[in-house]
This record gives C-alpha cells, structure tokens and sequence, in this order.
C-alpha cells in the first residue's frame, strides 16, 4: 500500500508577476495565507502557476523559492511536466534537488503519444528520480487521457504516487480506484468534482479556488474525510457558481482577476493569456458578491 502524498486541499497557487518578472516577495505572501487557511499541500509551476510561459531557469528557481519558503510546514509538489520527456526528466531533478514533495507531470501535449507512450514515458522519469509522483490527467488542454488499463501499469511503478483527474470522466474515475487500490490514489482536479470524487475514494483535490478561499476548501475535504458529505457537498454548492465563473475564460485569467478584485495584486496573466473581457469580468463580479468575496 502507497502513502498518499497528501490528503485533503492543495492550491494550484498562481504566480505572481510584477515588470515581468516573478514578484516573489507577494509569492511568499499568497504561501502563507494558504497555510494559514489550512491548505495541506502548495502545488508550484502547474497550470494555474502558468507554468507553460516559464522558461527553464525561472521555474526551476520558483520551485525552489517555493520549498524554501514553505520550510516543511506543509508539502510542495512541483508541476514539472512537459511533452518533452528530457525536459519533464530535467524539471523533475531539479525540483528533486530543491527538496520538492511530490512532482506533478502532466500527459505530453500537442505532440501527444499512445496509452504506450504515456507508460514508457512516466516510467521513463520514475525511474529516475527518487520523488513520488502525481500523473496529471486533463484532456480538455491536452488532447488526450489516460485509461484505467494505463493507470494500473504505472500503479506498478514505487514512484508513482497516483493521478490528479481533471477528465470529468466517473466512469474512468471509477474503474482507475476499482483496479488500482491503494497503489494508485486519486485526487480531483477540477473544482466541481471533488465531493462526488471524494465520496467514492478520491484523496482531496487540486484547486484553483482555493487560491481564494482556501479555509473553505480545506474544510470541506475534511468534512469528506470524515465522512460527513452533507456538510462538505453545503461548501462545494455555496461555492459553484463561482467555481464555474473562474472559469469563464482560460485559467488562471479569472482567478488572478479575482486576487486582483480581493486586493491581492497578483498582477496580470502573462502572454499569451490577457485580463478579461469586461462583460465575463462583471460577471465574476456579481459571483463574487453572492459569495461574499467583494
């Protein structure tokens, strides 16, 4: 039996830009507002940290600003995917170097591969670092997904710690938990799901809206895992609509627009990414007022 990485709430923690470059002072700031709000995991350089308009040297030295700064008071886990498997290896190594957690490595993009490519590929990078990893399943920007007959290989696999699933796919999700056991956990990429995720075996969640309201979210996973899924399905639902509308364009455009809203100075979405439309930002608004949030 594998020991999850974590359990409960992790932010997918955007990264703030300040004249271009990573403003690591107000990084520091938004770590320890997560924690103070209970998050039990900070999730570095993946989507919502804009990771794909990094170069090499800028996410490998805000990885490590991450994990020194964090200094073991909860884990790291350092999004160190690519769709280039050397690059993903080199992430990987030195996000191992810098004392990360975990690492998160999504399916290769745009080039994509076969349920044998994805097998070859992830253990191609387990076996050669010593840190757990999440595979990262999200087809809506990837193009492709995992099966439940891939999943159960790489549970093979010591270093393989599990999935964050962000297909929507329960039938997928369902078959993954049924086959795999405790060798392979699951946690919940998308926001939406993680109650009904969590109620048939999911470990916690990956959130976006947790940048936000991270006591919320933490609080929520525990009520799921103590079982109390009335009270736990009460939070996802106060909060749904504004889980939908920060996604009313491309993560992480609402959610920084959000933080900005809230006071947070997170600046803007770095290129090709841009602020909102007026009219999606108005109503980002309106949810966040029915939230309580402005």
């Amino acid at each position: 039996m594998k020991i999850p990485v974590f359990e409960g709430s992790s932010t997918a923690i955007v990264t703030p830009f300040r004249d271009g470059k990573v403003d690591y002072k107000k990084l520091g700031e938004l770590i320890d507002f997560q924690i103070a709000g209970g998050t039990a995991a900070i999730t570095i350089c993946g989507t919502t940290g804009e990771s794909s308009t990094q170069s090499l040297e800028e996410h490998t030295a805000t990885v490590d600003f991450c994990v020194k700064y964090v200094n073991s008071r909860v884990k790291v886990i350092a999004g160190t995917g690519s769709n280039d498997t050397q690059a993903a290896l080199f992430l990987s190594q030195e996000a191992e170097k810098s004392g990360a957690d975990a690492l998160l490595l999504v399916t290769p993009y745009y080039n994509k591969t076969s349920q044998r490519g994805l097998i070859k590929h992830f253990n191609f990078i387990a076996d050669r670092v010593n840190t757990p990893i999440i595979v990262y399943n999200v087809p809506s920007r990837t193009g492709m997904s995992f099966t439940a007959e891939t999943y159960f290989e790489l549970s093979k696999h010591p270093n393989v710690n599990g999935v964050k699933e962000a297909s929507g796919s329960f039938a997928l999700i369902a078959a993954t938990l049924a086959t795999c056991g405790d060798e392979f956990h699951v946690w919940s990429g998308n926001d939406e799901d993680t109650v009904p995720m969590m109620s048939i075996g999911a470990k916690g969640v990956i959130s976006v809206i947790s940048n936000i309201v991270p006591a919320a979210v933490s609080e929520m996973t525990k009520f799921c895992l103590d079982g109390d899924f009335k009270r736990a399905a009460e939070i996802q639902l106060k909060y749904l609509d504004l889980i939908g509308k920060l996604f009313v364009e491309v993560n992480p455009m609402p959610v920084k627009a959000a933080m900005n809203l809230m006071g947070m100075e997170v600046g803007e979405p770095r290129m090709p990414l841009c602020s909102l439309a007026p009219e999606n930002l108005e109503k980002l608004k309106v949810s966040m007022a029915a939230a309580g949030l402005i």
